[in-house]
């Protein structure tokens, strides 16, 4: 994978990952392309790769919309906030979460407590023309996509902001983000 020039070396991204001693957990908007980068990220950094959704699912034994339309977000919140907590147990793994995870105070306390917080962020065209390739989003079921993402945007920013590293997502490839996020923790650590 080709990384930008803001990237660090083989030999320093070696280095970076001797020294991450905890969960690297991925948040931020739905869109943003925290499993794509949280997957490229896990094999640069030889680290195991964990999507927080796809535990959900393994758990309830049921996918996201229908946990959304059989028990309501409330319920899915809270089961996510139980997944999430196993998971960030300490062990070196580089962890997606869903859009609305780290919204949750105890979520994002327990996050921000044992694990390394990125915030990958990006603009609302780039999170439309990203989500626009799936349909599995319960939460754009509710009226236009543009105007959901925007409000949800605007009314997590609060909490996403918590997060000790800030990383902007544009449009092209993952290689400038994963650069970015590779900095971001090298100077966090």
């Amino acid at each position: 994978m080709e990384l930008d020039e803001t990237s660090l070396s083989a030999t320093e991204i070696e280095a970076l990952a001797r020294r991450i001693d905890r969960p690297v957990v991925l948040v931020g908007m739905m869109g943003v392309g925290k499993s794509s980068v949280g997957r490229k990220l896990a094999n640069l950094l030889h680290m195991p790769f964990v999507d927080a959704d796809d535990e959900i699912e393994r758990a309830a034994q049921m996918s996201i919309p229908e946990i959304f339309e059989r028990f309501g977000e409330a319920h899915f919140r809270d089961g996510e906030r139980r997944v999430i907590a196993r998971l960030v147990d300490g062990e070196r793994k580089i962890i997606a979460t869903g859009g609305g995870a780290f919204v949750n105070p105890e979520t994002r306390a327990m996050i921000v407590d044992r694990a390394i917080a990125v915030w990958l962020d990006s603009d609302v065209d780039t999170l439309l023309e990203r989500v626009g390739r799936k349909d599995n989003r319960p939460l754009l079921k509710q009226g236009d996509p543009r105007e959901i993402l925007t409000r949800l945007r605007d009314e997590r920013k609060v909490a996403y902001e918590q997060a000790p590293i800030h990383v902007f997502s544009t449009r092209g490839p993952h290689g400038r983000t994963i650069g970015k996020v590779l900095k971001g923790i090298e100077a966090w650590l």
